[in-house]
């Protein structure tokens, strides 16, 4: 029998030996290795376009979070919250959908925005606190970022029930049917908003898929210590499915929240998806994951990496070449550089833009506050002249 570590009961110790790299349950169409492997109910074929793709969404997806994490650390940004392995997640989630579905994301999805086509220079302006979300979300069908944990899955819900009665799911139109997705980590599984979340889902068959990344940790908290079960198979408890997949993998990733939205756009109802990953930075860049969790993990993880196991792939098919990768890497640079430099260049917001997006319309109320502060603007002006 394993020692308990100085941390806390571990997860073997917990689930079971059976559970440490994901359990028999698990769906994965690319080993860690870079082998192709074949799955019952999710195989799918992938033509080279598509997978170089999805490589390039990855790594490009790293090198935003790799240059805004350093402009973190030299004061450019206030706080950064970093998805560093759980590339493949985000990318399969982000590529599965369709034009008309709807995302909820939480502040980390920053590859499912890259995918939605919101530029990344608007995710960093959040961060610099110049605004609160410069990207219109009916524009891509991607809502802000929600700081409040787990919230977003009653929004998505509410959403995905509002699309329902406008008759926009079950209608056989590939064009017209939609379903919503409510992104979330481990750490929200245990909030009051994420439960009722399933049980209105549940309840009223609403088309949303709960997406959720299970990457170990809730800050430090690990997810032995947040459920006794694999968080998939919650989803029983509240009447609809739920499904746990190789989330460092791609492919299946992508494959698993296909077959999960389709169901949900032809009127089938929730799916639960937990996409079994790891967190390899920290939970935010105020953070010291170190004071927590063992090294010997995070080298146990290293080996699963997302992308390198992509590349291997890649390679030993005849898919991609040196020339490929350089221009890649050529790419990732210039979009360094384009958001280094546009981060500085981001303008600070105007006193009163506080009142801009408080109402559709402007308030009595609102509109005395907003004049009062004008006026006491004003007077810092009239001191100076």
């Amino acid at each position: 029998m394993s020692q308990p570590s100085a941390f806390g009961p571990d997860l073997v110790e917990v689930f079971g030996p059976s559970q440490r790299d994901g359990g028999p349950d698990l769906v994965q169409l690319l080993t860690p290795e870079g082998e192709r492997v074949h799955h019952p109910e999710f195989d799918l074929d992938f033509p080279a376009d598509q997978l170089r793709g999805m490589y390039r969404d990855m790594v490009l997806t790293r090198r935003i979070d790799t240059e805004a994490t350093a402009l973190q650390r030299h004061g450019e940004l206030g706080i950064w919250a970093q998805l560093l392995g759980q590339e493949a997640a985000q990318i399969g989630a982000g590529r599965a959908l369709r034009p008309q579905d709807y995302v909820f994301p939480t502040y980390r999805e920053h590859g499912v925005a890259w995918c939605r086509g919101v530029d990344p220079l608007d995710l960093l302006g959040l961060f610099r606190g110049v605004d609160h979300g410069a990207w219109d979300p009916r524009e891509n069908n991607f809502g802000l970022y929600t700081i409040v944990i787990g919230a977003q899955a009653l929004h998505a819900t509410g959403y995905a029930m509002g699309i329902q009665r406008d008759g926009a799911v079950g209608t056989g139109d590939p064009d017209r049917d939609a379903a919503v997705v409510a992104h979330f980590g481990d750490g929200a599984s245990s909030q009051g908003d994420v439960n009722e979340a399933f049980i209105f889902a549940a309840s009223y068959n609403a088309p949303v898929v709960f997406f959720c990344q299970n990457n170990q940790w809730a800050i430090s908290e690990p997810i032995e210590r947040q459920s006794r079960i694999p968080l998939y198979q919650r989803a029983l408890g509240f009447g609809f499915p739920g499904v746990r997949v190789d989330g460092n993998d791609v492919l299946a990733t992508y494959a698993v929240t296909q077959a999960a939205l389709q169901r949900a756009r032809e009127g089938s109802g929730p799916t639960l998806v937990e996409a079994y990953t790891y967190r390899m930075g920290a939970h935010t860049t105020t953070d010291d994951p170190t004071r927590y969790r063992l090294s010997d993990d995070v080298e146990h993880w290293k080996l699963k990496d997302p992308i390198a196991r992509l590349e291997v792939y890649l390679r030993r098919n005849g898919l991609v070449d040196d020339a490929f990768v350089a221009d890649l890497k050529a790419e990732a640079d210039d979009l360094g550089h384009r958001l280094r430099e546009g981060c500085k260049a981001l303008p600070d917001p105007k006193p009163l833009d506080l009142f801009a997006h408080v109402y559709a319309e402007e308030t009595d109320e609102l509109r005395r506050q907003r004049e009062g502060y004008a006026a006491y603007l004003e007077s810092f002006e009239g001191s100076h002249s």
